[in-house]
């Protein structure tokens, strides 16, 4: 039973570092989506100005979740090794630089290279932040972590959609086209951002000057799953961070999550354009509106699942929700409805994301964590490649992006059913759990006996 003294370290502890490392992890994410949904703004300038297709611009737009996916667990493993403050600047550093050379994009196969090309880049960002999580919080303060990191993410759709807006009315000046400006100066922006991140970035709670001895060594111990066993190598221990089956099922609903999020996403503005709405800002201001329904999400979910001991059923109930706003949306004609329909689509797709980490965390650790989180995330940003392309292609054959809506209604209703799976999961990898947790204090007590 821990005393009320060392529980108000604790919490004196995690509030700092809600305040003084979190916003850091935050700053890189939001230039991360910054960069990798802005292209949507882009899309009808490259088709004019170069020429590139919408089958063309929702394959270069998923070509950058094949590289990003396939390079996540190794680029984790590189983390867990060189330390998160170096790797997660070298990441900002390298997708910043591609960011900027994308201004450069002449036709598709230059399209398709700077995609792939920024997917290897970015590659492995996410989840050594969330690996930072499992070092830094304690299992009931994770969730709220994980939400305000995917704040960043929310707000880099909120502001950076009308940020990209503003670069791109900048048509024409230096001879450069808009979208040219835009990849510059935001690619500028995330260089910048990997100095700060490389400056101030602490690797763990005991290298925080702003932390006491005594702080940092609460927290890292509240950090620490009870029960266990620390892994210090991947050989002989690949399902353990592989094949859990709750991890196989977190992945799945995962990747069917990240179709409807960047198949939306990324066609948000056309759509938009779609409702007979004119101006680059405008339109950006509006495609906001996804990023006021994820805050809302993220802010929200977090608060509400701890009112629930299995999250997987929260999972549920949101996909559901999603497919049920789908539908309504595809039955109302008014411009402003719809609109309103894709916040609240943004509230339910974006507020699941805090919920399927937590449910990772709370059953991982150490190199298990850093292996698995990267596997989990590689799992489901695949469908980051899949929805745009899936998008792309039934827009190509309806000749409107609003079809892509039925894209989600038949993903979602798939993930509220794989929650249930989930739910059981989870119960089964929560009773192994204790049954070894119990074995090994029995053991515990007959050592003590016997000594």
């Amino acid at each position: 039973m821990m005393s009320s003294a060392t529980e108000l370290l604790h919490r004196t502890a995690t509030r700092k570092a809600m305040v003084r490392l979190v916003p850091i992890l935050c700053l890189a994410y939001f230039m991360s989506y910054v960069d990798r949904t802005n292209i949507a703004l882009a899309k009808t300038h490259l088709q004019a100005d170069v020429g590139i297709s919408a089958a063309a611009f929702g394959l270069g737009a998923g070509l950058f979740f094949l590289t990003y996916a396939f390079l996540e667990v190794p680029s984790n493993l590189v983390m867990y090794r060189v330390g998160p403050r170096r790797w997660i600047a070298r990441i900002a550093f390298t997708w910043g630089t591609v960011t900027a050379l994308m201004m450069f994009v002449t036709n598709d196969i230059t399209f398709y290279i700077g995609r792939i090309a920024l997917g290897a880049a970015e590659a492995g960002l996410y989840p050594a932040m969330m690996f930072m999580v499992t070092q830094w919080f304690a299992q009931q303060d994770r969730a709220r972590a994980i939400g305000y990191i995917y704040l960043a993410a929310t707000l880099g759709i909120f502001l950076g959609a009308p940020m990209g807006g503003a670069l791109m009315e900048l048509d024409d000046l230096a001879g450069m086209h808009g979208w040219q400006w835009m990849f510059l100066v935001e690619g500028l922006l995330t260089i910048v951002v990997a100095c700060v991140v490389l400056a101030v970035l602490p690797e763990k709670p005991s290298d925080a000057a702003w932390l006491s001895a005594a702080e940092a060594r609460e927290l890292t111990g509240r950090a620490v799953l009870d029960g266990e066993p620390e892994h210090h190598s991947l050989r002989g221990n690949w399902k353990t961070a592989f094949g859990r089956s709750f991890i196989l099922l977190i992945g799945a609903i995962y990747f069917l999550n990240q179709i409807t999020i960047n198949g939306v996403t990324f066609n948000v503005p056309s759509i938009i354009e779609a409702m007979d709405i004119e101006g680059s800002f405008l339109i950006g201001l509006l495609s906001g509106i996804t990023g006021v329904g994820g805050t809302i999400g993220v802010l929200l979910m977090p608060r509400l699942i701890k009112r629930f001991t299995n999250e997987s059923y929260v999972i549920g109930v949101l996909a559901l929700g999603c497919a049920i706003i789908a539908s309504v949306f595809l039955m109302v004609p008014s411009p402003l409805v719809r609109i309103v329909l894709i916040g609240l689509l943004a509230v339910l797709m974006l507020g699941t994301l805090p919920l399927f980490w937590s449910v990772a965390m709370a059953r991982m650790s150490g190199l298990m964590a850093a292996a698995g989180l990267a596997f989990i995330n590689t799992v489901g940003l695949t469908g980051g490649f899949v929805g745009p392309y899936v998008f792309g292609l039934v827009e190509s054959r309806s000749g409107t992006p609003v079809t892509g809506f039925y894209v989600v209604i038949a993903v979602s209703i798939a993930g509220a059913l794989l929650a249930l799976a989930l739910y059981r999961a989870v119960q089964r990898e929560d009773a192994r759990a204790q049954r070894a947790n119990t074995t090994a204090q029995q053991d515990d007590s007959q050592k003590e006996a016997i000594g």
